[in-house]
């Protein structure tokens, strides 16, 4: 019997009364809610998928009716078409992504070590010429020490590691974002992010947290539950972003793995680009795992759904490629770094060079942060150098050099060996490379993000909770790690 028929054949059983329409409607709609449950029960969450799936090939076929296209318009939809079958593939999908990102650091950091050599070279010619400069002008011995040994060697710092590893990374990362590859990227975690309670739409926030936290947090926006929009801006500092990528790249082609990472050559950066993936990875998995425990306690409730169309590919225009990755990224944070960096590097000189007690301000400000560092696996003058670093995550690096040595002064770069050299000589291990990168991953947000974060929320609770959540989550993680490591003897 056909639908309409059984209506019918309701209608006619219903006696002719006044309210005969409203026991019709009453008794229809429960039909329907009837078919709604074993829809459901049949479907489940896959029935909006195939909704969808139905009215985009229902479209498709109409398109085709009535619209004529060329034969090559039309291989190159089926060829669209074929390379998102691998893409967005459950099998290739994330294999695929693993891949392009592992390619993406080990070139990164092989390529950058010549350019950092190269520079260093050249401001330690520079910063000779700054010291005769200053003793043909019978300058004071304190006023040639703050401004070479500390601001200098600071910007120093800041350019000779950082630009060449951002000089490389952020054009392939442009390449990869104007060739159409990031909205795949948001498409194969759409579904994780839904298990966690999220909306799908943080995949997308997600990626562009890669660019810069505080963006990642402005293109929240675009999720329109307000419930899922705060788990996506409380855990949108988990992804590195501009300022942490070079300090991930270079304590790990600076120490990490004992025998290959600290070996020369393509085989140490192949080791050191393996794990900077691997961390991005946990980032990911950590960002999962928060927005789930958000989802189930602060703020619960119902993942809401949400189709996404996925852009065409295009043909990269390389030079525009260059030219915005290079002025919008790579200049705009080595420049913040930089304004930063020169009074950082002033006020950590003056710090390592005044005396309380016999000690310097700063030897006694990273001995009072020593025991809670050291029971993270790392130590006082790392947490000073993060705490210090608030504006920017740029200087964690070069303010943690300048704390290390007893002058008070920046290490002069020969070398990204001379870099090891020190830190190991600092006591470092793997352990502590390990958690320093681990702290960068996820600690608090940077005073950008902070910032923005209160201008979004306009709440200085959900600003303090990011914080919080985030430092908590690092130092958690980092406890752990230590401990680990201490039972298994592999410290």
């Amino acid at each position: 019997m056909s639908e309409m028929s059984e209506y019918e054949e309701t209608y006619r059983e219903i006696p002719p009364t006044g309210v005969k329409m409203q026991i019709l409607e009453e008794r229809l709609l429960n039909k329907a809610a009837e078919k709604a449950r074993n829809i459901q029960q049949n479907w489940g969450d896959r029935i909006r998928d195939e909704i969808t799936t139905a009215i985009y090939r229902h479209a498709e076929k109409i398109s085709g009716d009535v619209v004529s296209a060329g034969k090559e318009k039309t291989s190159n939809r089926n060829k669209i078409i074929e390379i998102d079958d691998i893409v967005t593939s459950r099998a290739l999908g994330f294999p695929l992504m693993l891949f392009l990102l592992c390619f993406i650091f080990w070139l990164t950091i092989y390529g950058a070590n010549y350019p950092s050599d190269l520079l260093s070279g050249l401001f330690s010619h520079l910063e000779n010429l700054l010291s005769r400069f200053f003793s043909l002008l019978n300058s004071p011995e304190w006023l040639h020490d703050l401004i070479v040994l500390g601001i200098f060697r600071s910007l120093v710092w800041v350019v000779s590691v950082m630009l060449p590893p951002m000089a490389i990374f952020f054009p392939l990362f442009t390449l990869l974002e104007d060739l159409g590859y990031l909205p795949r990227v948001a498409f194969n975690l759409d579904k994780l992010f839904k298990l966690a309670g999220a909306h799908g739409k943080q995949a997308l926030t997600m990626a562009m947290g890669f660019g810069c936290n505080a963006a990642g947090i402005i293109s929240t926006r675009i999720i329109e539950s307000p419930r899922e929009r705060m788990i996506a801006i409380l855990t949108n500092n988990y992804v590195p972003c501009n300022g942490r990528f070079p300090l991930l790249l270079a304590v790990s082609s600076l120490l990490m793995g004992a025998g290959i990472a600290l070996s020369p050559g393509s085989l140490g950066s192949l080791s050191a680009a393996g794990l900077v993936v691997l961390l991005v990875v946990f980032s990911i998995m950590v960002s999962l795992f928060v927005s789930w425990t958000l989802s189930k306690t602060l703020l619960k409730g119902v993942p809401s759904s949400f189709t996404l169309e996925l852009p065409p590919y295009r043909k990269p225009q390389v030079l525009q490629v260059l030219i915005r990755s290079i002025f919008d990224r790579t200049i705009f944070v080595l420049f913040r770094a930089i304004i930063v960096a020169a009074p950082a590097g002033a006020i950590i000189w003056i710090a390592a060079n005044v005396s309380i007690g016999g000690e310097s301000i700063l030897h006694h400000v990273a001995a009072w942060l020593n025991p809670f560092g050291s029971a993270i696996g790392l130590d006082g003058y790392i947490l000073l150098a993060f705490i210090l670093g608030l504006p920017a995550n740029e200087i964690v690096i070069p303010i943690l050099m300048m704390s290390y040595l007893s002058t008070g002064t920046m290490l002069e770069i020969s070398s990204l060996n001379a870099v090891k050299e020190l830190l190991i000589e600092q006591g470092w291990t793997w352990v502590t490379a390990l958690n320093m990168m681990l702290f960068s991953l996820l600690h608090f947000p940077c005073g950008t993000t902070l910032l923005t974060i209160f201008k979004e929320t306009g709440s200085y609770k959900w600003t303090a909770a990011a914080a919080l959540i985030t430092t908590f989550t690092a130092v958690l993680i980092c406890f752990l790690v230590y401990r680990c490591a201490m039972l298994m003897n592999v410290l």
